[in-house]
């Protein structure tokens, strides 16, 4: 269990309501308004844009029912709220809390027939199913709202999925999937497509492929606002493929992307991903996690967490993360949740921003890291690149510390690396890298080495003491001193 841990147009307003939900003032404080409501009439399952003041910007901040009956928000802003007409709705007044102040409209809403388009949820078992138009909830804990298993295969396109339900273990909730809201299993393939998943519970994970099951996402709107509720999730050893998908969490640990104890495979192409909530990440691999071309924002945790022997690949992606304590985080919890403790991240273009003063951009504890970097546009708020340390985490501590290998090619990249008296680090740089600043300084590291191609520089910003040093040029004419030193096992040789 995690420890941390459309069109474009379409795709950038949702993502831009997921970032203002971040904001401090996103609760109002005030006596929200009714002022009306569209359609006036329809039948459960039809969408409702309710429109007044004061309405909190997240959505799970604002409390819909229809004559009692309530129904989760799906968006939000200050002004508009749209939810869905939820089974078992009777005509009567529309009413909206915000911060624990209720307001209910003036008119009713005409509840009509249920129409061919709404169920309650969807369970299939062996054969193949298609479905467009549907609307697929689950209130009961424990449940899902689209369960396929024993090699089904379900496409459902233009259809609306939400789940309100508890779960009764979170553990059961990330190992096995219980409690999401679609659940594939058992070598089954479920196909999604204009899809808007929903999850407000505890461990209402939005997508969860287990096991030999196959999930495919293609311009879906995915958001989790419950603890422990992450949006694409794959474990023992399931597929997800995710094209244009927008996700956002909003509750504590629960990472956007994430894998597993058992692992699984998730392979992201374009979209925006935001985690919202403390201890989610934006990516949380104890598997294999490739992204490519989207925009990943963390606002509670890193960027990425690498647990164990499992990798993450980000290719052209914006990532952002204002976590205050590090970026990257690679370690061994030792949980059982991953096996191993050789963990790997590879950035390839793009951009990766740190906003946070301390910590540092990479951390690696517990665990044998690489961090392998290539044309990526870094900025880092903190003075310090890597850190690589016997730490902690979670109120867990390590048992051994850090060996980190930060290897470069085409890669500019500044600040201290810092190495404790129990780990390790390697600076590799090739291919016209550039690295701007100083390694163990405090001359207490078990180990701290540095190589260079003959196309590679570094301009020192302190002394550095290293246990082993390769430069291809043999002059040393790569490295710019500034005044300061390089000594090797104490002996200055630059």
């Amino acid at each position: 269990m995690q420890k941390t841990v459309l069109g474009w147009v379409t795709a950038m307003v949702i993502f831009g309501l997921a970032l203002n939900g971040c904001k401090k003032d996103s609760v109002s404080t005030t006596t929200p308004t009714i002022t009306s409501f569209s359609p006036t009439s329809g039948a459960t399952g039809t969408d409702v844009v309710i429109t007044g003041t004061n309405y909190s910007i997240i959505a799970a901040g604002n409390t819909v029912s229809f004559n009692g009956v309530a129904t989760p928000v799906l968006t939000a802003s200050t002004s508009q709220l749209t939810v869905t007409v939820p089974a078992g709705a009777t005509s009567g007044k529309i009413t909206v809390v915000v911060n624990s102040i209720s307001v209910s409209s003036s008119g009713s809403f005409t509840v009509t027939s249920s129409g061919s388009v709404v169920a309650t949820w969807f369970r299939q078992s062996g054969i193949s199913v298609t479905k467009t138009g549907q609307t697929y909830y689950s209130t009961v804990g424990d449940s899902s709202a689209v369960y396929v298993t024993n090699s089904g295969i379900f496409t459902l396109s233009d259809s609306k999925i939400w789940s309100s339900g508890n779960t009764s273990s979170t553990d059961n909730s990330s190992f096995y999937g219980l409690n999401a809201a679609v659940l594939a299993n058992s070598g089954s393939t479920v196909t999604l497509a204009n899809d808007s998943i929903v999850t407000t519970g505890l461990s209402g994970n939005g997508v969860f492929s287990y096991g030999t099951a196959s999930v495919i996402l293609s311009n879906d709107y995915i958001r989790c606002t419950g603890d422990g509720g992450h949006g694409v999730y794959a474990a023992g050893g399931g597929t997800l493929t995710a094209t244009d998908v927008i996700a956002t969490t909003t509750g504590a640990s629960s990472s956007v992307i994430a894998t597993d104890r058992g692992g699984g495979k998730i392979t992201i192409t374009g979209g925006a991903y935001t985690s919202g909530g403390k201890n989610s990440a934006d990516v949380y691999s104890t598997g294999t996690i490739n992204v490519t071309g989207a925009v990943l924002l963390a606002n509670g945790a890193e960027a990425v967490v690498i647990e164990g022997s499992n990798n993450a690949t980000l290719t052209n992606c914006t990532t952002t993360t204002a976590y205050d304590k590090w970026g990257i985080m690679i370690y061994q919890s030792s949980s059982g949740d991953a096996s191993g403790t050789v963990g790997k991240v590879t950035i390839s273009g793009g951009s990766l921003t740190y906003t946070g003063s301390r910590g540092g951009l990479f951390y690696n504890t517990n665990d044998t890291a690489y961090v392998y970097l290539s044309n990526v546009t870094l900025a880092n708020s903190c003075d310090t690149l890597v850190r690589s340390i016997l730490g902690s985490w979670g109120g867990s501590s390590a048992t051994q510390g850090g060996n980190t290998h930060l290897v470069c090619s085409n890669q500019i990249l500044s600040g201290i690396i810092y190495i404790d008296s129990n780990s390790k680090a390697t600076l590799n740089l090739s291919n016209s890298s550039s690295y701007t600043g100083r390694i163990n300084t405090g001359k207490i590291a078990k180990m701290a080495a540095a190589t260079l191609d003959a196309t590679s520089s570094w301009s020192l910003t302190g002394d550095s003491y290293l246990t082993s040093f390769t430069n291809a040029n043999l002059t040393n004419s790569n490295i710019i001193s500034n005044g300061y030193h390089i000594f090797l096992n104490g002996i200055k040789i630059l």
